[in-house]
């Protein structure tokens, strides 16, 4: 998927698509929350003058540090940086699809409050036993 609007479309279909997900709208920018929390920054929906389509997630361990490895990504801003926040540009060389939805989980995973993650790993256990 070159083009950016198609990925970031899909990794906001996929994070709606997990237990107690919602969209908002703070500050102009779309994000994806679980319990009150963003767990997924989409920014704004076309690039400005001082805004370049990028997505923001917290990662932990190597996913971390390979996501840090997309040209262009950066600790996120604002101090999120320090807590494991990274900011990548859409408009880069990005990994395949699959790694930025893993990277979405992870973020998930990090943020969610514990029933939200059991309800995930029933699903995905469910859809195993199938």
């Amino acid at each position: 998927m070159s083009d950016w609007h198609a990925v970031r479309q899909t990794m906001r279909d996929f994070a709606l698509s997990l237990p107690e997900t919602h969209e908002d709208f703070p500050w102009g920018d779309r994000v994806i929350k679980v319990n009150k929390k963003v767990f997924l920054f989409l920014g704004i929906d076309e690039p400005t003058e001082k805004w370049n389509p990028s997505f923001g997630v917290k990662l932990q361990s190597e996913a971390h540090g390979h996501a840090l490895t997309v040209e262009g990504a950066e600790p996120s801003g604002y101090g999120l940086g320090k807590a494991g926040w990274v900011t990548v540009p859409f408009q880069s060389a990005l990994p395949d699809v699959e790694l930025l939805l893993d990277w979405v989980e992870e973020s998930y995973r990090t943020i969610a409050p514990k029933r939200a993650i059991k309800l995930l790993n029933s699903e995905a256990q469910g859809e195993a036993d199938q």
